[in-house]
């Protein structure tokens, strides 16, 4: 699984004009699942995106998680993060997992999330064709892969 992870302000998405999800503060994430992954790619990502210390404390230092600042967190799938540009222009997607598998781990992952930070997700539709708007607080983003792990 890799996950792009971007602290903001706030984000939304929104699908045939009405909005789907909303956060403030908190962590939007765009998650991308491939053929390989698993349940245990969910609980390392999810393990480490509720404990990720990504937002400043009083004096201005990344020490905070967003379970220390009560942040919210938007997620919402994203195959393209797979996407291959070894050849020519056009990006292959042949490492993305078949939407049938993607739609149960995309689930899982929301529902573990759910569990590790005790508050309800806010989401985009799997699938659907989405208008993601942010405010990127930093800006700070970053790349996480569960199949790159040190």
């Amino acid at each position: 699984m890799k996950v792009v992870l971007q602290r903001v302000k706030e984000a939304r998405v929104v699908i045939e004009g009405k909005v789907k999800g909303e956060i403030k503060k908190g962590i939007l994430i765009f998650l991308g699942i491939e053929n390989a992954d698993s349940d245990e790619d969910i609980a390392w990502l999810t393990g480490k995106i509720s404990r990720l210390r990504i937002f400043p404390d009083q004096k201005g230092v990344m020490n905070l998680s967003v379970q220390d600042v009560d942040g919210e967190f938007l997620i919402v799938s994203q195959f393209t993060l797979h996407a291959s540009i070894k050849k020519g222009n056009r990006p292959y997607y042949g490492k993305s997992a078949d939407p049938e598998k993607a739609r149960v781990l995309y689930s899982s992952f929301i529902r573990e999330m759910e569990l590790c930070l005790g508050k309800k997700a806010q989401t985009g539709d799997f699938g659907a064709q989405m208008e993601v708007s942010l405010i990127n607080d930093g800006p700070v983003t970053i790349l996480m892969d569960s199949k790159n792990i040190e």
